[in-house]
């Protein structure tokens, strides 16, 4: 292998470690922000919840929400992200373009449909999480990210 497939394929295992810590971070600090916004939803039940069964939507939701963490520090890396200054405006970005999907999700997620959870899409509360949470991302994986 040359030293520059050696250095990239580093790069991008460090650049998807470091996504994936921020992605545990978020859940890890979930509860403070949902507390604080007295908001409706967790974020590993959001999309744990879209794909698996009630029995099995913990362990899903985790890997789903960590491989989608180490999917954005790879991209973040590859467009030439750094710092953590454009790691936060990257994640909200994503955010603020993904948002309007979440009426979709309001209407085949089982929590909206059940009524456990409110519709999504126009809960601030909701949005707030939101928020909170691709900041915290952001701010971990700047932290994070390889910087070479």
């Amino acid at each position: 292998m040359s030293r520059i497939h050696s250095l990239t394929r580093n790069r991008t295992v460090r650049s998807a470690a470091a996504g994936m810590t921020a992605a545990a971070v978020w859940v890890a600090a979930e509860p403070a922000w949902r507390r604080l916004f007295r908001g409706p939803h967790q974020e590993i039940r959001l999309v744990g919840r879209l794909v698996a069964p009630e029995s099995a939507w913990k362990p899903v939701g985790w890997a789903v929400h960590l491989a989608n963490g180490a999917a954005f520090g790879v991209a973040f890396n590859r467009l030439g992200g750094n710092g953590m200054a454009s790691a936060v405006a990257a994640a909200q970005l994503e955010n603020a373009v993904l948002w309007p999907l979440m009426a979709g999700v309001d209407r085949i997620h089982p929590d909206v449909r059940d009524g456990t959870w409110p519709r999504l899409v126009r809960n601030r509360r909701a949005l707030a999480q939101e928020v909170a949470g691709h900041a915290v991302f952001g701010l971990v994986l700047g932290l994070l990210s390889p910087r070479e």
